[in-house]
């Protein structure tokens, strides 16, 4: 095969554009779909502050080294959640990509912090997939308010989010349709923005980039995952890919514009502060379900907002 621009031999297959690019040649096509999803979707601008939720595996690292490339003013946040060793590599991994490029990194444990861990969590009625959700929408949202960033950017690739499609639209869970979106607007000042650069970029595109960047990450899935519904909808979207190239980017790309402004409104909710921690929280209940399953897995109450600032 020949590279697609340069008709140099070609080291990456992009079936679904039905392209091949040399190593030089896909690491700029890899950059121009990041870029095409920041300008066109208007994500962030240079002058804000950005903070990229990094796992250690490959697709936070690379958003992370695309990010930085071009020039942004981007941290990084990891969340230690107690994982055993995977966890420990997990670390690891975002420390050396840190240390190697001299950027800020963040490491926020919440056993520590927060007094739990997933394991233990796995052990009361929510699954370690549900805490492990909740706890990190929470703790991004409220680390990057503390931190002062206009902008949480998270690693979700092409893939990620047609799984995360599919499942919604086999439950029709028309709340959360109207939330699959690569970017979702501060509606509250408690809320970040919150978006997904790699929504345009294919998951063995981003191993694919990791490689030739020469990016260690972790390759194992967190062991507290086996059985997740995502997972599994991946693989069943995998095996229509192999066999029909595209498909995920026409089900994905095909809703965002014909199908997502359906659903607009769908989620609305009126938001008020958490009594606990003021995050900004919608339903009749004073705390936000963060604070709720805190309480639970503590056995503590916690100190409220007010006493905080006290």
């Amino acid at each position: 095969m020949r590279c697609r621009r340069c008709k140099k031999p070609a080291v990456v297959e992009v079936r679904r554009h039905n392209a091949a690019f040399c190593d030089s040649c896909f690491q700029a096509y890899v950059h121009a779909q990041v870029r095409k999803a920041v300008d066109g979707l208007g994500m962030f601008s240079c002058d804000e502050r950005i903070l990229v939720a990094v796992s250690g595996g490959k697709d936070s690292l690379a958003l992370w080294d695309i990010l930085i490339s071009q020039g942004y003013r981007v941290d990084g946040l990891y969340l230690g959640l107690g994982v055993g060793e995977y966890s420990k590599r997990s670390q690891r991994a975002c420390e050396a990509f840190a240390s190697e490029r001299r950027v800020n990194l963040r490491v926020y444990d919440t056993a520590i912090e927060e007094g739990y861990d997933v394991p233990r969590a796995a052990k009361g009625p929510r699954t370690p997939c549900s805490v492990c959700g909740l706890a990190k929408r929470h703790l991004f949202n409220r680390l990057a308010l503390e931190g002062g960033y206009d902008v949480v950017a998270t690693g979700h690739n092409l893939d990620d989010e047609a799984a995360v499609l599919l499942g919604n639209v086999l439950r029709w869970e028309t709340g959360y349709l109207a939330r699959q979106k690569p970017v979702l607007q501060s509606t509250h000042p408690g809320l970040a923005r919150k978006v997904k650069p790699l929504y345009r970029v294919a998951e063995r595109e981003t191993a694919a980039y990791a490689v030739l960047r020469d990016i260690d990450y972790v390759v194992q899935e967190c062991p507290l995952a086996v059985g997740n519904t995502q997972i599994e909808l991946k693989h069943a979207l995998d095996a229509i890919e192999e066999t029909s190239p595209g498909t995920k980017h026409a089900f994905l790309f095909g809703f965002l514009e014909r199908a997502a402004k359906a659903f607009e409104g769908e989620d609305a909710v009126e938001l008020h502060a958490c009594s606990r921690c003021d995050m900004p929280t919608g339903g009749a209940l004073e705390l936000c379900a963060y604070c709720r399953m805190r309480d639970s897995l503590t056995g503590s109450r916690g100190p409220s907002a007010e006493e905080e600032r006290l």
